[in-house]
């Protein structure tokens, strides 16, 4: 009778050989944490599948280096958790939510988190996730709070876009820029977390689907976020749980790629769940918004903003 996996946790990789190494060794060593105050062994069986898109820096062969294929192999070795390990290979880099859709549809696990292979999972970490929803059968989906590599806090909570938060999030970044994206000084119920590191019970992803594959990159978790809320998911963000979220890991131009997606992922979103005066609003927001980086780009001879917001202004 084969044993009932607890955690899936799937990681899309493209081109991260040593951040998700770093990952991988942090989640093995997160899992072997003791959280409980007795002398008992909190053991988790899970399995950690890693979806690669197309990588061509060695990620495969190292990958290949940590694959268990099955939990009595797992037992054999020195871990206080049993784990496989499972790799998926593309030939091409399918973005970032095609890449976990194909993880989800192979997950076993109760549980299933997405995590960025940027990260660095801190010791009991997770266990901590699955205690949450464990015990707390009204939520459904929770997230840590995510540090950046000093251990300072990372914004990873955020309010859905409407016209004003979108406004807020384009012309008032710096003066009011945590009303959009934030971090709680307390454990909350949030309306989205960052897709950096999500943990989830299996049912909500059979319940909503998974991420929109229409969203290459960036937006894709707030939208799967919004469908959840609209089904009367509730998400909390936990505190007490930390991950280090390095950033951009699988991010190749700076600010400028990122940049390009949210716009387009603004632009989906708005024309899938809202009105389409709303959709005419927010697309003149944007477009303002590019214009106005691209002339002060100019007037610094910024090459950086000329570009960026150049291609921005095209996108409709």
């Amino acid at each position: 009778m084969a044993e009932k996996i607890k955690l899936s946790i799937i990681i899309v990789n493209w081109n991260t050989k040593l951040l998700l190494m770093q990952c991988i060794k942090s989640i093995v060593q997160s899992l072997k944490f003791k959280v409980q105050s007795d002398s008992s062994k909190f053991k988790v069986e899970y399995e950690i599948i890693i979806v690669d898109n197309g990588s061509t820096d060695g990620s495969i062969e190292e990958i290949k280096k940590f694959i268990v294929p099955s939990f009595a192999e797992a037992s054999a070795g020195k871990h206080n958790s049993k784990f496989i390990v499972q790799l998926i290979e593309n030939h091409a880099n399918l973005g970032f939510a095609k890449g976990n859709n194909i993880g989800i549809k192979e997950a076993k696990g109760e549980y299933i988190m997405l995590l960025n292979s940027d990260t660095i999972v801190k010791d009991g970490s997770l266990e901590k996730l699955i205690e949450f929803l464990d015990n707390n059968k009204n939520y459904d989906i929770v997230g840590p709070r995510l540090l950046n590599s000093d251990l300072t806090v990372q914004a990873s909570c955020g309010r859905f876009p409407n016209l004003f938060v979108t406004f807020i999030m384009l012309f008032l970044e710096h003066f009011n820029g945590r009303y959009v994206m934030f971090s709680p000084e307390n454990s909350q119920e949030v309306e989205w977390l960052m897709g950096a590191a999500i943990l989830a019970r299996k049912k909500v992803f059979d319940n909503i689907d998974g991420l929109d594959e229409k969203i290459f990159m960036y937006m894709e978790e707030i939208e799967w976020f919004y469908r959840a809320r609209q089904k009367n998911i509730k998400t909390f963000f936990f505190k007490d749980s930390e991950i280090i979220h390095l950033g951009r890991g699988s991010s190749r131009s700076g600010k400028k790629e990122p940049i390009l997606h949210i716009y387009r992922g603004l632009i989906y979103f708005f024309q899938k769940h809202k009105t389409p005066f709303e959709v005419i609003i927010v697309k003149l927001m944007l477009k303002l918004k590019a214009g106005m980086a691209y002339f002060f780009g100019i007037i610094k001879n910024d090459k950086y903003l000329i570009e960026t917001y150049g291609e921005a202004i095209k996108i409709n």
